[in-house]
């Protein structure tokens, strides 16, 4: 079966900080992967070079088999042309820390809007996707609010139906509770979770370590732009295997 998400040996860097250094991960259809790890380790620069956000240097990354951003010419690694890379993004679905809704469209037209300027799609068959998705995130009811009308965990998940209403083949979450205050964390958190349990394709930044535990197949410990320690909740939380990560986790519970 070819991987959902490839990288291999993909490294970053901003100027002389090398931010991640030799990352090699691999994604199945249906795995829920978290990014653990301290601030800095490189997690949301990963997620955002899958989403050609930033460009990496040397290494390659595959969705669903295509190296995506570059490709080989001459020798010579070239980047590829904006529409092809645009079309590439779009295999990729992305909920950030910030909502980044149009403060002057409602709800069901935030969630259209891709639909209907990327895909092409009548306006009418945009909206039942629309509703649809915000049905299944718990806004229907307030398709027609505006931003400023919701709360900040409505519009994460008014953020969160958006993307996925695309029908990416991987969807990314970067610490999309971080933004939130603290009652409004366990209703995003539910919508996440519910998708992973309907086998949607998901690569999680996250710092609520009993989240990352109950809804993973799989917990990656970042920690210096390396990939350190991963494996099963159980084994990443039950059983760690090096001190660098049973530090990480005491330090997080605390």
């Amino acid at each position: 079966m070819i991987p959902v998400l490839n990288i291999t040996d993909l490294h970053k860097s901003f100027g002389e900080l090398e931010v991640l250094k030799g990352i090699d991960l691999a994604m199945h259809k249906g795995d829920v992967v978290s990014l653990i790890g301290s601030s800095g380790s490189g997690k949301t620069t990963l997620l955002r070079c899958v989403n050609l956000l930033e460009e990496f240097g040397r290494g390659r990354i595959e969705i669903a088999g295509e190296p995506i951003g570059y490709r080989e010419e001459g020798g010579r690694r070239r980047r590829l042309p904006e529409r092809q890379i645009a079309r590439q993004r779009a295999m990729t679905g992305m909920a950030f820390q910030q909502f980044n809704l149009f403060p002057h469209l409602s709800a069901v037209k935030n969630v259209m809007l891709g639909l209907t300027k990327t895909k092409k799609l009548p306006a009418e068959e945009a909206r039942a996707i629309a509703e649809s998705w915000l049905d299944r995130v718990g806004m229907l009811a307030r398709k027609d609010h505006f931003p400023g009308q919701l709360s900040g965990g409505q519009q994460q998940r008014v953020a969160i139906a958006r993307a996925i209403a695309m029908a990416p083949q991987l969807m990314l979450f970067d610490e999309v509770t971080s933004a939130l205050d603290p009652e409004l964390v366990s209703e995003v958190l539910a919508v996440v979770r519910d998708l992973g349990r309907d086998g949607m394709t998901m690569l999680l930044v996250t710092h609520e370590m009993r989240f990352a535990r109950d809804v993973s197949s799989r917990v990656v410990f970042m920690h210096q732009g390396r990939i350190h320690e991963e494996g099963p909740p159980e084994q990443i939380f039950g059983a760690p295997g090096t001190e660098r990560l049973k530090a990480f986790l005491s330090n997080s519970q605390s």
